[in-house]
């Protein structure tokens, strides 16, 4: 089965690193060196590649900026590699480049196959490529949040499914209990409201406004006030165009053009441009006897009446007072009402709705328990299963009289601290359920099981991370394994055993395991080298692949401090001896 390798990276100003370039093996990589060498900043190139926090104090005094080059090997089909193509990255002979750059003033920039992305696209590739485990990590192990996130990650579908189902109704159940509270704890201010919006209701009911009435009454005022002038005008505009009938010697307009007409029409038939402006006068002594018509209509209709104005003058002070507060017309007048109505009746059915959530609420939490019942049961029946699988794991680590098991339990808390009923208790929910989840350690025969926090030692606490990430690795295999000292706190047989685990669980994963140990190293099928020289002004570090007699000098230093102590290479040269029997 073809599987993702991180082949190489390259860093450059990192720490006390210069330039160094990293190669690894598919297998059992060893990162080894003294103290203060930079083997850690091995753990934080990879860190970076894969979107860890950018820390401009990383970069090397007097460099610009740091950057850290990697390239791993991924088959085609692999998650990590649909997401890169999403984000326009391309891959380089079957192989996934990747750059982080940081700069002095602590700006950070990422680049994915050729392609500039966010930052935060690596940190979603990580998740499908390397598992990183470093001290921070056994000191996260101690948290119960990871210990549940462990238990749930180990058992799979078993639990992730009923988690679902579980989160979908707590968060319903949370917008129920929100929507619940905020009507009950609001209900003066409501019924302040709608009193309000009744007032309102009924005084534009009251008026009866229509749409437009505003309008069309302020030309109606403004006509009513103008009557007398209106009408002279129009008998005036009558006479001019009509006639007076009382002067038989005045001149009207009808008449003149009627006249201007009659003169054409004797001579049209010689030209046809004049008869067409004979035509056009026609047509004029037409419209001004339709003009003159329309006139006479409008004088005798024009009404007068003061008491109609006085009428007129009260309906558009009742609209005036509704505009004032309802809106600047009345069509807005009415456009608040409809929305009002609708609000009022909206506050009127909160009675209703505050029914209707309190049976959904109570529907909700029976609802709640029997999932969160259901999720603890199969929690449960993982936890038996992952405990027994790292209580074996423990036994191949050199503590064979080792027993791990999981206590699964709820904080109780008083009802009206936000306590829903299950099992018959009132207890805490949260959107991941109701348990508690804490690993226990009994190291030996007739010990208690006690907290990993309390009860393991820091080499216990090594091993049973280290456990843990062997059985994941049997369940949900990730492709590539970073250890920064996983071995810390252990000797003797146990680093023995820690290094042929790893080994082991290198036969079907990439393993990285930053280590001070020989015991470890020596189970590695490649060892590497971090040293640094000094010139007096800068310290360099470089990283070299030791085989044969070099890596025989170091596992000699590593065991004695001494390259050249006979003793120690004779130490070291049985260890390899030992390693490859054993693997």
């Amino acid at each position: 089965m073809v599987r993702s390798v991180l082949e190489e990276m390259r860093i450059r100003s990192l720490g006390v690193i210069d330039d160094a370039v990293v190669e690894l093996s598919p297998g059992f990589t060893a990162v080894t060196g003294e103290t203060g060498a930079g083997k850690t900043m091995v753990v934080t190139s990879l860190g970076l590649l894969l979107g860890g926090r950018a820390d401009p104090a990383l970069v090397r005094i007097g460099a610009k900026s740091a950057v850290v080059e990697g390239r791993i090997a991924v088959p085609a089909d692999a998650a990590a590699v649909l997401r890169a193509e999403e984000a326009g990255a391309e891959l380089d002979d079957g192989a996934l480049l990747i750059s982080r750059t940081i700069s002095a003033e602590g700006r950070s920039r990422a680049h994915l196959g050729g392609r500039s992305v966010p930052v935060g696209l690596l940190g979603e590739l990580a998740d499908d490529l390397v598992a990183v485990h470093g001290q921070t990590d056994q000191q996260g192990l101690l948290k119960p949040a990871r210990q549940r996130q462990a238990l749930d990650r180990y058992a799979g579908d078993a639990v992730a499914v009923p988690l679902e189902k579980y989160a979908a109704a707590y968060r319903r159940l949370r917008a129920v209990a929100a929507e619940l509270d905020e009507l009950t704890t609001r209900a003066r201010e409501r019924a302040q409201e709608a009193d309000l919006l009744r007032f309102g209701l009924d005084e534009i009911a009251a008026v009866e406004p229509r749409a437009g009435e505003d309008v069309e009454l302020a030309a109606e005022a403004e006509r009513l006030g103008h009557a007398e002038a209106l009408a002279s005008a129009a008998t005036a505009a009558h006479a001019a165009l009509a006639g007076n009938p009382e002067d038989p010697e005045g001149v009207d307009a009808g008449l003149l053009v009627g006249g201007a007409q009659r003169a054409l029409d004797a001579v049209r038939a010689h030209d046809p441009a004049l008869a067409a402006l004979a035509e056009r006068l026609g047509e004029i002594g037409i419209l001004l006897a339709d003009v003159a018509g329309e006139l006479a209509g409008y004088a005798d209709d024009l009404d007068a009446d003061p008491l109609r104005l006085a009428a007129v003058e009260e309906r558009r002070a009742a609209l005036t007072q509704l505009t004032r507060k309802y809106g600047d017309s009345v069509d807005a007048v009415l456009a608040w009402s409809e929305q009002s109505a609708a609000r009022l009746t909206e506050l009127d059915g909160d009675d209703d709705r505050i029914g209707e959530l309190t049976a959904e609420r109570d529907a909700l939490s029976v609802e709640l328990a029997g999932l969160a019942q259901a999720l603890t049961d199969a929690r449960t029946e993982a936890a038996e299963r992952f405990a027994a699988a790292v209580t074996d794991e423990l036994a191949s680590l050199a503590m064979p009289h080792a027993r791990v098991t999981i206590a699964i339990r709820q904080t109780e808390v008083a009802e009206d601290a936000g306590g829903i009923e299950v099992g018959g208790r009132p207890v805490a929910y949260t959107a991941t359920g109701v348990d508690e989840v804490e690993l226990l350690l009994a190291p030996h025969p007739g010990a208690p099981p006690r907290p990993i926090a309390k009860g393991a030692s820091g080499g216990e606490l090594s091993r049973v991370m280290l456990a843990v990430e062997v059985v994941f690795a049997g369940s949900d295999p990730v492709p590539t394994y970073l250890f920064d000292e996983v071995d810390a706190g252990v000797g003797g047989k146990a680093a023995v055993e820690v290094g042929r685990r790893l080994a082991k669980l290198a036969r079907s994963a990439q393993v990285v395991v930053v280590t001070h140990l020989p015991q470890v190293a020596a189970f590695a099928d490649r060892q590497l080298l971090v040293e640094k020289t000094n010139d007096g002004s800068v310290t360099r570090s470089g990283v070299k692949v030791l085989e044969g007699e070099d890596r025989v000098r170091e596992l000699s230093r590593m065991l004695a401090g001494q390259e050249d102590s006979e003793t120690a290479r004779a130490h070291a040269e049985e260890l390899l001896a030992a390693a490859r029997h054993s693997s």
